[in-house]
């Protein structure tokens, strides 16, 4: 710099101690830099007099700013932070008494019975303020930390926060020496902290890299875990056992022989996923069955199947990547056991993950299922119909938009094979006259399909009411899905078709009123309540997918039915009340003859899946209760059907329930009791 030279000139020929000439020697070495105008713009100062020290250059008389020489130079490096260090530790080891601290210094570091203080961790040091714990389970630093070292959150241990709760999963055994908090780390550990403030970087990797947290990352959850770690494993099995009896024939999303090889094998102590499996399907099977067929009280039971679904839910989020259909077949059974625990918003969330899960997979394209060992299709086959019948069932009896729509999807149905009769290599001949359990699936899902249809075009309309040939070829449509929903169920094999019932308008007296009401209510607490009961219908496979068969179609129907009406009304103006209130009168008094011709076991081992679709139909009575006026004894039926509908759901969906503060809900004296 040109006004370095003169400087160091003007400071060797001037002795320190000359005051008189001091003060105009700097004048002259300031006379001979820059302004700072000219400085800030790095432009040569243009001064004509450089001995006055009150002339302006040119280039400020030109701007018309005041010409200063303010500017200082700055030393250049780092503080001197290693000698301020020195200076603070040799100032705090003076207020130390030597001979205590030359006797605590000579303990050997190994001993785990005497304290260890060096400089930089003793109770005075400048950069700790907190006491040492010395209990064994400590890792105290084989020898003392020179004064001079950088100070790190290591340097001071946090004894309140070293204890863990080694009876729960939450807490890894590392977060014992990373608890304690950054913000204490700096108000407590190091009081002198402010004067580091010059590196604001300083200790920035340990701060990245060692975040104190008591959250253990998720893979500390995806492990192995031993099925002994939630309940015995004989409690499990039986649980199993339960599932594969009740809840399998309406959900057959796994392959019951590998499923229970892999079990026996003890494989989820191999695969954390397949733990995460069983664990679903126990939490799932111990909302659905009914709380008598479990030797366990009620309370304890809501807890297990709370345990299992937390312990499925810990695995599964760890590992979404790569998807598999296993991902799909947990993530459907958390869906049911949401939904039967009432968590509305959380059922949602998990059926949005297994849908896009399987979607993700592709399972609605029948190509994606080229070079799948058989066992893999029929599980990828099956759990994506149980997706569509659900995302059916939530889009009607919900108003939810749909998520899978039927022209989205090419795959075919499942095969109509039992699983023994599927292998990792071949399909194997199901023997002539046996109806596969799956076949309830495949008979559901078409009616499901027929669900779908109308829906859509429900939905269409309304964003674009059809006028007027246009109305005319959409009811068509729709009176076309009307005949196909009344003949989906007569190809139906011999053991899923309902036994002759009678026609609506020859019901007997006692097919509804006080005696049908309560000779149903002893059947259904009997069923319940005494363990010795027969139960052999509600082990009928076939005869529970009657039940759900056959109140599915009475849906879909009624619902074909009600769009059916308001095309006719858009088209004739006004429809004739009479007639209408009779279609809704016939669509419930069938519908009460098909639950009177099943077996009220059959129709409890449903579950509150069929009460929910049960429920919706008889809701719409009401509209025929309220037109009183014009059809007086159809109107009075109507209310009587109402009420045995709702009487005996209720009951039926009291059993289910596993908290004790939501039972005794419903009454069988009338309406449940229901606010």
């Amino acid at each position: 710099m040109p006004a370095a030279r003169p400087k160091k000139e003007s400071h060797s020929t001037t002795p320190p101690s000359d005051c008189q000439n001091n003060e105009p020697r700097r004048a002259e070495g300031r006379s001979r830099q820059s302004c700072d105008a000219c400085r800030s713009r790095k432009v040569r100062c243009a001064r004509e007099n450089s001995d006055d020290p009150k002339q302006s250059c040119k280039h400020c008389i030109t701007l018309g700013v005041p010409c200063t020489y303010e500017y200082q130079p700055k030393k250049r490096g780092p503080p001197n932070l290693y000698l301020r260090r020195l200076q603070e530790a040799a100032a705090a080891a003076a207020k130390l008494p030597e001979p205590a601290a030359d006797s605590e210094l000579s303990v050997s570091p190994v001993s785990t019975s005497q304290s260890v203080v060096s400089p930089s961790l003793g109770p005075k040091s400048p950069f700790s303020e907190t006491p040492i714990n010395t209990s064994p389970t400590m890792s105290i630093p084989s020898i003392a930390i020179s004064p001079s070292r950088y100070p790190i959150a290591a340097d001071s241990f946090h004894a309140h926060y070293s204890s863990t709760n080694d009876n729960t999963i939450s807490s890894p055994p590392f977060t014992n020496d990373l608890s304690h908090s950054p913000k204490a780390e700096e108000n407590s550990a190091f009081p002198g902290s402010d004067s580091f403030n010059t590196y604001p970087l300083y200790n920035w990797s340990y701060k990245q890299h060692h975040s104190p947290s008591t959250i253990p990352p998720l893979s500390y959850y995806y492990r192995p875990h031993r099925l002994e770690e939630i309940a015995p494993r004989d409690t499990i099995y039986l649980i199993i056992a339960l599932f594969f009896d009740f809840v399998y024939p309406l959900t057959p999303c796994v392959h019951k022989p590998s499923f229970m090889a892999d079990l026996h094998a003890r494989r989820e102590e191999r695969d954390p996923l397949f733990f995460a499996l069983v664990m679903s399907t126990v939490a799932s099977t111990l909302v659905q069955v009914p709380r008598s067929y479990l030797p366990m009280e009620r309370p304890v039971v809501h807890k297990l199947a709370q345990t299992c679904h937390e312990a499925s839910r810990h695995i599964s989020v760890a590992s979404y990547d790569p998807p598999t259909s296993m991902h799909v077949v947990i993530r459907y059974f958390d869906c049911v056991y949401h939904f039967c625990e009432g968590h509305d918003a959380t059922q949602h969330a998990a059926f949005g993950e297994a849908a896009h899960i399987a979607v993700t997979l592709r399972m609605h394209e029948e190509a994606s299922y080229d070079g799948l060992d058989p066992i893999e299709c029929e599980v990828r086959r099956r759990i994506f119909w149980l997706l569509f019948g659900a995302d059916k069932s939530m889009s009607i009896l919900l108003g939810r938009p749909i998520c899978l729509r039927d022209e989205d999807c090419s795959v075919h149905f499942p095969k109509e094979l039992d699983d023994e009769y599927i292998t990792p290599s071949a399909y194997l001949p199901q023997p002539h006259g046996k109806t596969a359990l799956v076949s309830g699936l495949n008979y559901t899902s078409r009616i499901f399909a027929l669900l779908g249809e109308i829906l859509v075009r429900i939905r269409v309309d309304k964003r674009s009411p059809p006028q007027g040939q246009f109305a005319t070829a959409r009811l068509e449509e729709v009176q076309s899905l009307h005949q196909r929903i009344l003949g989906a169920l007569s190809l139906a094999p011999e053991p899923l078709r309902l036994k002759p019932v009678l026609s609506h308008s020859h019901l007997p007296p006692e097919y509804g009123g006080a005696g049908f009401r309560k000779a149903t209510f002893d059947e259904v607490k009997d069923f319940f309540d005494n363990p010795n009961a027969s139960r052999a219908n509600a082990l009928n496979p076939f005869l529970v997918m009657q039940a759900n068969l056959y109140v599915t179609q009475q849906l879909v129907r009624f619902v074909i039915e009600q769009y059916r009406d308001e095309l006719l009304l858009s088209l004739q103006g006004s429809l004739d009340d009479q007639k209408m209130a009779e279609d809704r009168e016939a669509v419930a008094s069938e519908l009460l003859n098909i639950l009177h011709s099943i077996p009220i076991q059959s129709i409890a081992t449903n579950g509150p899946s069929l009460v929910h679709k049960v429920r919706f139909v008889a809701s719409t009575l009401l509209d025929a209760v309220k037109k009183a006026e014009i059809a007086p004894a159809s109107a009075a039926r109507a209310h009587a059907y109402l009420w045995d509908f709702l009487s005996i759901l209720s009951e039926i969906e009291r059993n289910y329930l596993l908290d004790d503060d939501r039972d005794g809900t419903s009454s069988g004296d009338g309406m449940p009791m229901i606010g």
